[in-house]
């Protein structure tokens, strides 16, 4: 017993650990703050393919298109970019650097400097091609890269952040000068030889290799990655030991964080894309399917759990905490089930916990490959109720919304016979605590 309680809590230490690792930690501050303009690219998408559909024609449609387009490209458009730039400053700031904007204009910069100097770009109203100079490609700083900036970010700021700390790479221009203009100088070094590092690994790439970093990274380190991870088994390896964590307390962004967020985010982003230009999404498994088939209610479907107790529960402590639970769980909001049924450590419940959504998934995702329902291709805030996210992460598609009905149904059975189970070992405990409580009086009277 004390082995297995010193394994469980060096496992949850370690755990611990690992979620505050400010490279992790980091990276999680700059999807929070990129994002609203991914969903907001999502939104711009569902006006232009959904929306404005219903209000004009033709020449009329495409005008009013414009719109959406130019939402797509200050967004999904540019996501690289936008993640580079705030995990740059997250990285700084969490690493308590003085000039966090600094480090943040440094590392956008070097990511810039991967990007090849040459892009294929297809011709207005023709199926060809040319090579075009001198121009940024939307494919080269956008959703197909997110991992380059996510890289560049990292790397970028790490670097150029010991180089700060080198003295004699300082320029002290005394306190008779402005703040910023003191700090500038400061950095005037660091930030030259930073980027000069990346420019010369760039240039060699280009110039012996006849190819250049950034699509070296997407080729060698995302892409394998990404296929992976947001595989099918590989999604549910990863989501359920980040459920099987939070059933010890452990927040299972933890690991879903981290190891799918970013890939999850590049293939609702991709589809959203593909969606928008009238062609097939390219993938099934994305942030949005797991927030419409794997985790309604939050993490472990708890409002089907919710349901269960509020119809079938007959103890009134849990139909207490269902009432109190149902509304912040229609936004995805949990953690009162979590720590207040409890799901943390209750052995009964974490079995269904991990397991729904794995059934859930499986059931998604044989229904969209045989063309039952759509793909999902729009991201829709994270808190948005059932059957809502359902028809907005689909466009509109009504069949996604009967599955995830259907899928909520399912899951509220297979959690009564382990809510029985768990309210009954609740009871006994508490028959036992009574037991002990009286006989500790009878001894000590």
């Amino acid at each position: 017993m004390n082995k297995e309680g010193s394994f469980t809590d060096k496992f949850v230490v370690f755990t611990a650990k690992l979620g505050n690792q400010i490279h992790l930690r980091s990276l999680r501050d700059a999807f929070a703050i990129v994002m609203p303009l991914f969903i907001l690219g999502g939104l711009g998408t569902l006006c232009n393919n959904v929306i404005f559909p219903f209000i004009a024609k033709g020449d009329g449609l495409k005008k009013l298109q414009t719109f959406g387009n130019l939402i797509s490209n200050g967004t999904l458009n540019a996501s690289s970019v936008l993640l580079c730039a705030m995990l740059g400053y997250m990285l700084a700031k969490n690493k308590k650097y003085i000039n966090p904007i600094a480090a943040s204009v440094v590392s956008l910069s070097t990511f810039l400097v991967t990007l090849p100097m040459t892009v294929k770009a297809p011709l207005v109203d023709s199926t060809e091609s040319v090579l075009v100079k001198s121009v940024f490609s939307y494919s080269s700083i956008g959703s197909q890269s997110l991992f380059v900036g996510l890289i560049m970010g990292i790397l970028a700021t790490e670097v150029f952040i010991r180089l700060t700390s080198i003295e004699k790479l300082k320029i002290n221009l005394g306190d008779s000068v402005p703040p910023m203009v003191g700090q500038a100088f400061t950095s005037l070094l660091p930030t030259i030889f930073t980027i000069s590092i990346f420019a010369i690994i760039s240039a060699i790439l280009i110039v012996f290799a006849k190819s250049d970093l950034s699509t070296l990274l997407v080729k060698f380190i995302q892409e394998p990655l990404r296929s992976i991870n947001t595989s099918l088994l590989g999604f549910l390896f990863i989501y359920s030991l980040g459920n099987f964590m939070f059933t010890l307390g452990i927040h299972q962004n933890v690991i879903n964080g981290s190891l799918l967020k970013p890939f999850l985010l590049q293939n609702i982003n991709e589809n959203t894309l593909a969606f928008q230009s009238g062609q097939m999404a390219p993938h099934i498994i994305t942030e949005e399917f797991k927030q419409v088939f794997a985790q309604v209610g939050g993490t472990g479907m708890t409002l089907a759990l919710l349901i269960a107790i509020l119809i079938f529960s007959k103890s009134k402590a849990s139909k207490d905490l269902a009432k109190i639970s149902i509304l912040p769980g229609l936004f995805e909001i949990n953690e009162p089930v979590i720590f207040g049924f409890p799901i943390v450590f209750n052995i009964p419940m974490m079995i269904p916990f991990v397991t729904i959504p794995i059934i859930n998934v499986l059931i998604a995702y044989v229904i969209t490959v045989a063309g039952l329902m759509s793909h999902t291709v729009i991201l829709a805030p994270w808190s948005t109720p059932p059957i809502i996210n359902a028809w907005l992460a689909t466009a509109g598609d009504w069949r996604a919304v009967v599955v995830q009905i259907l899928l909520l149904v399912l899951d509220v059975f297979i959690y009564i016979p382990f809510l029985k189970m768990s309210e009954r070992a609740n009871k006994l405990q508490r028959e036992l605590e009574q037991e002990n409580l009286v006989d500790t009086k009878e001894n000590l009277g």
